[in-house]
């Protein structure tokens, strides 16, 4: 019988799918995230339900879609119940731990399955911050005036900003550098009895795009990729002049483009390094000897990056739905390595997918699908589309092959073969020769939504202009039945 296997979770918060260099990237250095690839399997059409901070990690936590735990854009002061990925590895004598930035649990100090959490994000969990606050006494006041009572937003480029600048400390004292110091620290304190789930929870690539002075300087001296800018794409008024950093519509170019990108780039290229001095031979967890431990790399959306004329996340296109999704298990499993699947996958199969890996039953209300068939090369029937939404904005149905998208406010739709156009940068949704195509996606979203409470569909109509708000009405949040 196999030991049962200890599991590392590393999760980025705001990565795109298509930052690895694995995926063909034409600057960005990410061997140790590659090497996890290589190792084991890429998913290269995972997607994330929706793309924005608190509803992703609440389906990741719950193997649930937003439309079951009803969140559906970024919604803070609200708790719930029901069985978890780490409560039921907890459960079944896991020893189950959190470090870095926070799953947004409501109380933050809520653990949700975690025997414990050394965390960082808000005014509640701010383990970093207290942290730092001993390293640098004198500059604590300026940590305490901060909205989010972090000393990683002390810099002036702030948490939503396109604007960037190196880090304005030593590296030593970089958040990403925290987290990993806290999981080495982990591994030397663990319980050795029993097996662990470690997840290891950057904030990198979030903004603020503060990278350590040596990644920023890396990419500005490259030449750098032009964001993707679609025929459809409409350019903010007076092209983003005068708009506030933070915004979600940017016309970026020159100076500002490329320190956007090479902050964003940077902190991936920093964050990866980290990786390196968390799983190695010498310092710290050798993979190559230690035959029993499962590592797990994902995020929990990605970052439009100027594509389209758009930054940030909560949008319906690749660059903000697509995200890294990456397995490395011991070779029992029958994963053969350097693995790429082109399934359509999500944040909600990761639940089931482990505690399939691991023997535990999958609780029912788990609405996500084990990946391990697919992992092993076995022929299996999946799901046919992924269902993508994001209030008061729009909803998404793609295979991966192709995307259709409604805008619930005003009814427009767009279509894109993204076979032919992986940059989304041609609506076929009014062009000849796709009615056929777009009339069967439109009634797939039909049905998708005939029971929601919003009102979205009238008979077989989709209906613009209906309530959409970040939580679905009628939705339970403090009970979940196992």
């Amino acid at each position: 019988m196999e030991k049962t296997p200890n599991i590392i979770f590393i999760m980025t918060d705001q990565q795109r799918g298509d930052c690895l260099s694995i995926e063909n990237h034409p600057v960005l250095m990410t061997p140790n995230m590659d090497s996890i690839a290589g190792n084991g399997v890429r998913f290269a059409r995972c997607y994330s339900t929706c793309p924005a901070c608190v509803p992703a990690r609440r389906s990741l936590l719950s193997g649930q879609y937003p439309s079951t735990h009803g969140f559906v854009n970024n919604v803070s002061g609200i708790e719930w119940e029901g069985p978890t990925l780490p409560g039921e590895l907890k459960k079944a004598g896991y020893h189950t731990y959190l470090v870095g930035r926070n799953m947004h649990q409501h109380p933050s100090r809520k653990r949700y399955g975690f025997d414990h959490m050394v965390i960082e994000y808000d005014a509640e969990a701010k383990d970093y911050s207290e942290w730092l606050e001993k390293k640098m006494p004198d500059i604590y006041e300026s940590y305490r005036s901060s909205r989010y009572g972090s000393m990683y937003h002390t810099s002036g480029i702030m948490h939503n900003d396109w604007t960037a600048r190196p880090w304005h400390m030593e590296e030593v004292y970089h958040l990403t550098n925290w987290t990993v110091n806290e999981a080495l620290k982990f591994l030397n304190k663990r319980d050795p009895s029993v097996p662990y789930f470690l997840m290891v929870s950057f904030l990198a690539p979030h903004p603020p795009l503060t990278p350590p002075a040596f990644y920023m300087e890396r990419y500005l001296r490259q030449e750098l990729p032009e964001p993707y800018i679609g025929e459809w794409a409409v350019s903010p008024e007076n092209n983003g002049l005068g708009m506030d950093a933070g915004s979600k519509k940017v016309h970026l170019k020159g100076e500002a483009l490329k320190s956007c990108r090479a902050a964003y780039y940077g902190l991936i290229n920093h964050l990866d390094d980290q990786i390196r001095r968390f799983l190695n031979p010498v310092t710290g967890i050798n993979l190559n000897k230690d035959l029993d431990t499962i590592v797990i790399f994902t995020s929990d959306h990605g970052e439009m990056l100027g594509d389209h004329y758009m930054f940030r996340k909560s949008f319906p296109y690749e660059g903000s739905t697509r995200i890294p999704l990456l397995i490395r298990a011991p070779e029992h499993y029958g994963i053969r390595k350097g693995t790429v699947i082109d399934k359509t996958v999500s944040l909600e199969d990761i639940m089931p997918t482990i505690l399939d890996m691991v023997g535990l039953d999958i609780p029912s209300s788990v609405e996500g699908k084990s990946l391990l068939p697919l992992c092993r090369g076995e022929e299996v029937l999946h799901r046919d589309y992924i269902h993508t939404e994001c209030a008061p904005r729009f909803q998404c149905l793609t295979d991966g092959k192709q995307k259709y998208i409604w805008f619930t406010d005003t009814g427009k739709e767009q279509f894109f073969d993204l076979e032919k156009d992986s940059h989304e940068c041609h609506n076929l949704s009014e062009k000849p020769g796709y009615k056929q195509d777009l009339e069967q996606w439109r009634e797939l979203l039909v049905n998708e939504l005939r029971n929601r409470p919003e009102g979205f569909i009238d008979g077989n109509k989709l209906i613009p202009g209906r309530p959409y708000q970040s939580v679905i009405p009628g939705t339970n949040h403090l009970k979940c039945e196992h």
